[in-house]
């Protein structure tokens, strides 16, 4: 294989903008850590966003994941759910939801695990996670209890999967450190004052998954399926076939103790071979601060590849899947290792912004000590987000697309306003969220296909696969978006789930295609 070079560019190529359109659209909302001076760990890790059709009008809508204060101050702040008005901007309809309950919420992902066609949500918090049922009419219902869920763990990523591929989502959620406030510890960059702890302070705790029963039931089926690890510290998670058998494996990407990879054995259990895989630990053979993961065959091998964001001064990992379970990180021998060193990755995924059908790499970056350039003079609490754009030679290229810095924390895209080009969603730390348009994308062909999770789609070359999940706790539009170029037809081959096959040609570009479970 031929190693990735990563390459600089001062303008973006091919006249494609990113422009903040926050306001124009009419989102207004600020993510609140809870933050009041005592620097307790889970101030710095929230919060995700998501976006996600509740109201199956195809166009995608935003949710936005929100903590709280941890004592009263008078004031009550929420999740918020915005309805995409179809005209470039968004109402926020989260009063009267059943989404209007004030959690410390840090994570959130969508799917129709109930399969009445409609999106239903799951929202990491820490006083528990929290169910919601997508009514209809623009209402949810917290089912939580009824489900038979139970995750109090400090949750962070999860991700819907049908892990025994018998037509039901399951569920995986990712859980970080055992904390409780009352047992915080202290802690300090400089012996003087307290700093936020590393989560090497605190023990791990094991993440969980849910088989789903039917009927809106769950059962919590971690240790039976050989997931019970209560030395990991999760924060990211990609549902991806590694070895192509079938079957959705699952990356896990823990935080100061080695990433695991798990292979479905076909029979309801999984497999570890991270460190066989090589996928464990950095180049150093040490351990890494690993936030968020995506999963993508970013160079049409047929294989899906590994993207996962570390801390500053470790670089982010490229993990590019060789083949017989074996990864090989390409970031440290490459541009993209160097232009990652000082950032803090915790959101990032593949996209096609420019679509000229190879995907793109985007990283949401910030720190978690607003200290920290005091005690390390060459890394910034607040980042500004990186491009990488594929050139489809084994290349990418690093493109100005942003200038404002940010503490970023989660990120996801979608074709917000249906004109074909994937547009960015940033949530920041205590700070407000961004809304980034892609203007200038679409100036190549596409498609946009929408089909059920787990659903594998080739066009042309290009393979992508149909996941909930991934990022940094959040989940991008479930819409899988494809570049052509300059090519004004394609040939679509589907495989459902159920293991369903379909192709389709000479399919004219430049449409929406929903593609149902035949």
């Amino acid at each position: 294989m031929k190693a990735l070079l990563f390459l600089s560019l001062a303008p973006l190529l091919h006249a494609v903008t990113f422009a903040d359109v926050t306001a124009a659209a009419g989102i207004k909302f600020t993510h609140n850590a809870g933050k009041a001076g005592k620097k307790w760990m889970p101030e710095t890790m929230g919060a995700g966003c998501a976006w996600v059709d509740f109201d199956n009008d195809g166009w995608p809508d935003i949710y936005f994941v929100n903590g709280k204060d941890w004592s009263p101050r008078g004031r009550r702040t929420l999740p918020a759910l915005y309805r995409n008005n179809r005209n470039g901007t968004f109402t926020n309809v989260t009063a009267g939801s059943g989404l209007d309950v004030e959690m410390y919420g840090l994570g959130v992902s969508s799917a129709d695990y109930d399969g009445d066609g409609r999106l239903d949500l799951y929202v990491t918090a820490l006083e528990g996670d929290r169910l919601f049922h997508n009514e209809g009419n623009g209402k949810f219902r917290d089912v939580t209890a009824s489900s038979g869920i139970k995750n109090a763990s400090f949750g962070t990523s999860s991700a819907w999967f049908d892990f025994d591929r018998d037509g039901k989502l399951d569920l995986f959620v990712a859980n970080y450190v055992s904390w409780q406030r009352e047992k915080d510890l202290w802690c300090s960059m400089d012996g003087a004052t307290k700093s936020y702890c590393t989560p090497e302070s605190y023990p791990g705790t094991s993440s969980k998954l849910f088989r789903n029963l039917g009927a809106g039931k769950f059962a919590d089926v971690t240790a039976k399926a050989g997931l019970a690890d209560t030395k990991s510290k999760s924060l990211g998670v990609a549902v991806l076939d590694y070895n192509s058998d079938g079957y959705p494996d699952l990356f896990v990407a823990n935080d100061t103790q080695p990433n695991k990879l798990y292979r479905n054995d076909k029979n309801g259990h999984f497999t570890e071979e991270g460190v066989a895989a090589g996928i464990a630990f950095g180049e150093d053979g040490v351990a890494r601060g690993a936030m968020g993961v995506d999963a993508a065959d970013y160079d049409r091998t047929g294989r899906p590849h590994l993207a996962v964001g570390n801390f500053s001064n470790q670089m982010i990992g490229l993990y590019h899947n060789e083949g017989k379970s074996l990864f090989v990180d390409e970031a440290p021998r490459s541009n993209l290792g160097r232009s990652t060193l000082l950032t803090l990755t915790f959101g990032l995924f593949f996209f096609d912004f420019d679509l000229d059908g190879w995907l793109d790499l985007f990283l949401a970056n910030g720190h978690i000590d607003e200290e920290i350039n005091r005690v390390q003079r060459k890394v910034q609490y607040a980042q500004v987000p990186l491009l990488f754009r594929n050139t489809g030679q084994g290349r990418f290229e690093t493109v100005n697309a942003f200038t404002q810095p940010l503490v970023a924390r989660g990120a996801a895209y979608a074709d917000f306003d249906r004109d074909g080009d994937l547009d960015i969603l940033v949530t920041a730390n205590g700070g407000p969220a961004k809304l980034y348009r892609n203007d200038g994308g679409n100036q190549n062909h596409w498609l946009s296909i929408k089909a059920p999770i787990g659903t594998s789609i080739t066009v042309g070359k290009q393979k992508q696969v149909v996941a909930s999940g991934s990022s940094y706790c959040s989940q991008s539009d479930l819409a899988r978006v494809f570049g052509l170029g300059k090519e004004t037809t394609a040939t679509v081959e589907v495989v459902w789930p159920n293991g369903k096959r379909k192709q389709l040609t000479a399919v004219k570009a430049d449409q929406f295609l929903s593609l149902p479970q035949e």
